[in-house]
């Protein structure tokens, strides 16, 4: 599914028009991204919980060339599901 089947099934279900179903969306997606670069988490009950996580700087190779490199500290978006998107998923 993308974005414009999203932005549909949003529409349809909550009975509101494509433009607002998309402003909705593109509202969720700027609130967490806000949030995840102030450091802060997004939980969503039942869902999921975004989240911050820091990596360590490492050494990496260079696949063609065997070469070792530096690779940087950085900060990336982690995603863990909820219970019950997991027994949505599962079935179970």
């Amino acid at each position: 599914m993308n974005k414009g089947e999203l932005v549909d099934k949003i529409a349809a279900q909550a009975d509101v028009s494509k433009a607002t179903a998309s402003r909705v969306l593109d509202s969720v997606q700027d609130c967490v991204s806000d949030a995840l670069s102030k450091g802060d988490s997004v939980v969503l009950t039942g869902f999921g919980t975004f989240s911050v996580k820091h990596r360590n700087a490492r050494e990496g190779r260079n696949p063609q060339t065997g070469a070792t490199l530096r690779i940087a500290a950085r900060n990336v978006p982690s995603f863990k599901p909820g219970t019950e998107l997991k027994r949505a998923v599962t079935g179970s």
